[in-house]
């Protein structure tokens, strides 16, 4: 049996065509995928990039608070330093009236010093003659220390002070001391006891000679032998070696006093 070409070649051409669509889909879902996946790509990317900008806001989101923080903090300080310069300035105009002062005290102040230093030294020279060493010394280092420019107005004037409360104790005490004294031109060692400034009397220290100051003569005058014990009782009583008891002294009338 022979076949016809014309029916062959119809047959033909249906496969042709299939063969066609099968490529065209083929081509369009490989488009298709292609497409998807740079679509996913750029999903990714601009997911990278949302969480990227995410990271950053949230970075300047704490250092705006950070910075806020900072600001409110100085905003406080800077408040609490006007009150400091208001209170300071508040201060420099107290000061500024205290120097005035001051120099108006400095002013006045270094006569008062030269003063008191001058009457105190004369104020010993007309006392009785106890602890002339002593009190001499103290007069002399007053004295020179006036005209030193590295010692304070303010100390010169606790020094003076200080030596008018040394005077002013020695009349409300009782004291005994050793030391040299001139009697009928020659220089003895005798014991001293001084009560207050009321008297000054001395004691050879074999007790065979007893005496007082005379402050209206300014000399020492002898005393009779009944005062000898009482003397020599006032030493150990100054001494503290014995308990205090009445003591029968001669002292300076009210007019030889003044």
């Amino acid at each position: 049996m022979l076949f016809s070409p014309r029916k062959y070649l119809i047959l033909l051409i249906p496969s042709v065509l299939s063969l066609s669509s099968v490529c065209a889909s083929a081509d369009t879902l490989s488009k298709t995928i292609a497409t998807e996946s740079a679509i996913q790509k750029s999903a990714i990317k601009s997911q990278k990039n949302i969480d990227g900008l995410d990271d950053r806001t949230r970075k300047m989101l704490e250092q705006f608070r950070s910075v806020t923080r900072q600001t409110r903090t100085l905003l406080t300080y800077n408040e609490h330093l006007q009150a400091l310069l208001a209170s300071q300035e508040i201060e420099k105009v107290s000061f500024e009236e205290q120097l005035e002062q001051i120099e108006t005290t400095q002013s006045e102040i270094v006569p008062l010093i030269l003063n008191m230093q001058k009457s105190l030294e004369q104020f010993i020279q007309l006392d009785m003659p106890f602890l002339p060493e002593e009190r001499k010394l103290r007069v002399s280092s007053l004295r020179d220390m006036m005209t030193r420019a590295d010692v304070t107005n303010a100390e010169k004037f606790r020094r003076i002070m200080e030596a008018y409360q040394i005077e002013n104790d020695y009349g409300n005490t009782i004291e005994a001391y050793r030391a040299n004294i001139e009697l009928e031109g020659e220089i003895s060692s005798v014991d001293f006891l001084r009560l207050g400034r009321v008297a000054l009397y001395y004691q050879r220290l074999d007790g065979s000679e007893t005496g007082y100051w005379n402050n209206t003569d300014k000399r020492w005058e002898g005393l009779s032998s009944e005062y000898r014990n009482s003397i020599r009782q006032g030493l150990r009583i100054a001494r503290k070696e014995a308990a205090p008891d009445l003591l029968t002294l001669p002292v300076p009338t009210a007019k030889e006093a003044k």
